[in-house]
């Protein structure tokens, strides 16, 4: 049986608070065996965009990459964000390395090509390099990517960080066995979304279809579990959906997703 790996992605619920954030790092940091962060950002490049004068512009609730925007992001992602989650796990013997996708060439894609809406410099996963990730793990680091990729040309692209959590597990999964974490604000997949602690615990196929029909499963979380699903059926053994309590060893109160 291959060894087990851990594929964490945390949003911008746990980055933008200082206390959320020192606790998650806390959980990540004592996670055994090998393990790769995957974080977002997009709430605090809104904000320093902002400060300099450059408005956000959203659809669908996806960013929308133009050149200063894109700026804005590669400064945020791979310098703010990324370099202050890799200084705090440091701090707590985890020994973590920052990177973007065009890092050791590790997570190749392509612009997302113009159909409705032109989403400037988004970028759709080609491929991922899991023999330079593998190698990075067995030197006993830890990489924590930021959610930029790049097309081989010189190109960063902004990038969905839910996806790359999911690229990376599938495609480290032919040399682990790998579960992928979703941190977010929730504790799991809610039946009742007024109700905290309506979690579902477990969804395999046939209870996702029942939920869908029945709009249990909508807006946000529907690309989220799209994201679980294409994951499980490209090898990841499972995937779990939760806030960042479900990282302690003995919590039981998130949604666990098989196939």
């Amino acid at each position: 049986m291959n060894e087990k790996l851990s594929i964490v992605k945390i949003g911008g619920n746990v980055i933008e608070h200082p206390d959320q954030l020192s606790r998650f790092v806390e959980l990540f940091s004592k996670m055994e065996g090998p393990k790769i962060l995957v974080h977002g950002g997009g709430k605090k490049a809104t904000q320093i965009g902002e400060k300099l004068g450059i408005k956000a512009r959203m659809s669908n609730g996806r960013r929308i990459t133009d050149d200063q925007s894109l700026e804005v992001v590669v400064m945020v992602y791979a310098g703010l964000v990324n370099k202050n989650i890799v200084a705090q796990l440091q701090a707590r013997g985890c020994n973590a390395i920052g990177l973007s996708g065009a890092d050791g060439n590790c997570i190749q894609a392509h612009k997302r090509p113009v159909k409705e809406i032109d989403y400037g410099y988004a970028g759709d996963i080609d491929n991922i390099n899991s023999q330079v990730i593998n190698d990075l793990l067995m030197a006993g680091l830890t990489p924590v990517f930021c959610a930029l990729t790049h097309d081989e040309k010189g190109q960063l692209l902004n990038t969905n960080a839910d996806t790359i959590a999911s690229e990376v597990a599938i495609g480290m999964s032919d040399i682990f066995e790998t579960t992928l974490y979703y941190c977010f604000e929730k504790k799991g997949v809610l039946k009742e979304i007024t109700e905290e602690d309506s979690v579902i615990k477990h969804i395999d196929s046939n209870l996702y279809e029942q939920l869908l029909k029945n709009g249990v499963i909508a807006d946000g979380m529907l690309p989220k579990l799209h994201n679980c699903f294409h994951a499980l059926r490209k090898n990841v053994s499972r995937v779990c959906i939760g806030d960042i309590n479900m990282l302690t060893p003995d919590s039981n109160l998130f949604t666990t997703i098989t196939l």
